[in-house]
């Protein structure tokens, strides 16, 4: 019945690497748990309202369970989706200073509606097929990067540094017992992938999530060394939900109140944001995943497409922040996950949350971090499929993968892409190559870099 569902025969996998990817990816995206109502809850709307945690605890994990079910069953695609980083800051510090909390999470509704009406039409499906098939693999390189450096980061062994944009630890060295167990547990993981020990990444978690529980509890550790998680026993394993949230949003009271400019603006941001980062993750993660056809095209992908515009909805409706698809669920396709069966595990624990919160507080970013490191890496190897010698793609590509990183945006690196191979190719004169949804993305993308000066312009 499983291979039925899922095609676990057909994409070459099996129940029990499903489940070990599906458990990698929720272990490598659980942060986000405690992370989005910290950044939520850190931000005051336009009359001084200020959102619960409990509250938002629950939302984020209700919200992240139904939309990665969702995914696995319309979808059968093995990623995670959760309240998007980058999008919950825009809600936050964009949209509620000039509006209520209900009227800045109608907004995400609505941004959601607008993704769904764009994969229902076709037309985003259209779109990701008009990328060049190097721009993808780009796209999948960038975001190994991208992943890495979002371990490196969390882990604290690159840090932002007094006379350098990043740095080597905080000091410059590193110090700290987190980030030697973050050290650790990456060393272990490349041993025991490089060694093709089944589970080598689940394994090498778990492992560096006990080292880093036993530590914390017998040395003199400041807690804001470990990040938004402190790993330790917790007092209580259950922990009753709140979902005062749920419901509270208002579509188009934002309009009213903040100006149609100021919110339409904020409209666009959301909806290019998580149309682009949304469409990065897939290209790239299915491309890691050996989903991509040879003609760059991912299987189910208007099914994809559409979830992750309902997922946005979802997330505006419970104040949780607008869902999209998580970069962390490279980690599980690099620990075998291939179908929607992964999901499966991955939206059925984030829905045990709800009840055991406090387990999602015990793995650090010290454990979880070096599956994005290896990842990453293993993301890199996509660059050989980069035709390195054609100065048509080669710019174009190298934008996309450094501006990922280097801008700490999957948007900005597609947006950077685009935009120079659409220029390069019309320099020389070559039309007939650009297929014209290319021409309007560019356009759009031009608008998206240029949104601070046009809201200036007709403000």
């Amino acid at each position: 019945m499983l291979d039925r569902l899922f095609e676990l025969t057909r994409r070459e996998t099996t129940v029990s690497r499903e489940v070990r990817g599906g458990l990698t990816t929720f272990m490598a995206m659980a942060y986000i748990i405690l992370l989005n109502p910290i950044i939520l809850a850190g931000a005051k709307d336009v009359t001084g309202a200020q959102l619960s945690i409990v509250q938002l605890t629950t939302s984020t994990a209700l919200a992240a369970s139904i939309s990665t079910l969702l995914m696995a069953v319309v979808g059968n695609a093995p990623f995670g989706l959760a309240a998007g980083l980058g999008l919950n800051a825009v809600v936050a510090y964009q949209a509620a200073p000039h509006m209520t909390w209900p009227e800045a999470m109608g907004l995400v509704v609505l941004g959601g509606f607008v993704i769904i009406v764009l994969a229902v039409t076709g037309l985003r499906t259209l779109i990701m097929n008009a990328i060049p098939l190097a721009l993808k693999h780009a796209i999948s390189v960038g975001i190994g990067l991208f992943v890495a450096l979002i371990g490196l980061v969390d882990a604290g062994f690159v840090a932002a540094g007094s006379g350098t944009p990043v740095q080597l630890g905080t000091t410059g060295h590193l110090t700290g017992w987190p980030v030697a167990i973050f050290c650790f547990g990456l060393l272990l993981m490349i041993a025991l992938y490089a060694r093709r020990t089944p589970a080598a990444i689940l394994i090498s978690i778990a492992v560096t999530a006990v080292l880093s529980v036993l530590v914390n509890s017998v040395a003199e550790i400041d807690p804001r060394s470990w990040g938004v998680v402190t790993p330790r026993v917790p007092e209580s394993l259950i922990a009753a939900p709140d979902f005062g949230l749920v419901g509270q949003f208002d579509l188009f009271g934002g309009f009213a109140r903040a100006g149609a400019l100021t919110a339409a603006v904020v409209l666009f941001t959301l909806v290019l944001s998580g149309f682009f980062d949304a469409m990065g993750t897939i290209i790239g993660v299915s491309d890691e995943a050996g989903l991509v056809d040879r003609a760059g095209q991912v299987p189910r992908l208007g099914r994809i497409l559409t979830v992750d515009g309902v997922a946005g909805m979802v997330g505006g409706s419970v104040s949780a922040s607008a869902n999209t698809v998580f970069v962390e669920s490279a980690a599980g396709v690099g620990e075998g996950a291939r179908t929607g069966l992964a999901s499966v595990m991955t939206g059925a624990l984030l829905g045990l949350t709800l009840l055991f919160t406090p387990l999602a507080g015990v793995v650090p970013a010290a454990a979880a971090a070096p599956a994005l490191v290896l990842v990453g890496a293993l993301m890199m190897m996509q660059s050989r499929n980069v035709p390195w010698q054609d100065v048509d793609v080669a710019i174009p590509a190298f934008l996309t993968i450094a501006l990922m990183p280097f801008t700490y945006s999957i948007t900005n690196g597609v947006g950077a892409g685009v935009i120079s191979y659409t220029l390069i190719k019309a320099a020389r004169g070559r039309f007939a190559e650009i297929p014209w949804l290319l021409w309007v993305v560019s356009l759009v993308f031009l608008a998206y870099f240029a949104i601070d000066w046009l809201e200036r312009l007709f403000a």
